[in-house]
């Protein structure tokens, strides 16, 4: 169970209209370490933040309560979405991006995955990229990623 001191980072807000998540949207951090992209997530002038961060060695990390609005997406579009960051949760692995991602990330990522997409019911299709809702403008989680393991596994 989560609790209020689970979430540090203030960069969020309510969902609008009333919209609930059935999208999850993968990242990866593109910075050097877990601790810096933490801070990042959780610096209020940054404007950025997301549901959860993964660590290379498999802490998972909340840092905005799944209700709320975290600011992931950006700019993009999902289909007929266009406000991704309403209708999504955002996970972040921290990883430079040009860099394999640890079996324990991508163990704690399977479970993150199978127990999000139960509570939200999320079909395993609204899984998806960030590159995939904003492909002019972003690469991750990157070439590097295992979408063949995570479909394999969390199907």
């Amino acid at each position: 169970m989560l609790h209020a001191a689970d979430h540090p980072s203030s960069n969020a807000g309510p969902r609008r209209y009333g919209q609930l998540p059935d999208l999850i949207v993968l990242h990866y951090t593109a910075m050097p370490s877990c601790a810096e992209a933490q801070a990042r997530l959780c610096d209020p002038q940054a404007e950025v933040s997301a549901h959860y961060l993964i660590a290379e060695t498999g802490a998972v990390i909340p840092l905005v309560p799944e209700e709320l609005r975290a600011w992931h997406a950006g700019a993009g579009a999902w289909g007929a979405c266009q406000d991704v960051n309403s209708r999504s949760l955002g996970i972040e692995l921290a990883n430079p991006g040009d860099a394999p991602f640890p079996e324990a990330q991508m163990a704690a990522l399977e479970h993150l995955l199978a127990d999000l997409r139960h509570r939200w019911e999320i079909p395993p299709e609204r899984v998806i990229a960030h590159s995939d809702m904003a492909p002019h403008r972003k690469t991750d989680p990157g070439p590097h990623f295992a979408w063949q393991r995570l479909h394999e596994n969390v199907a």
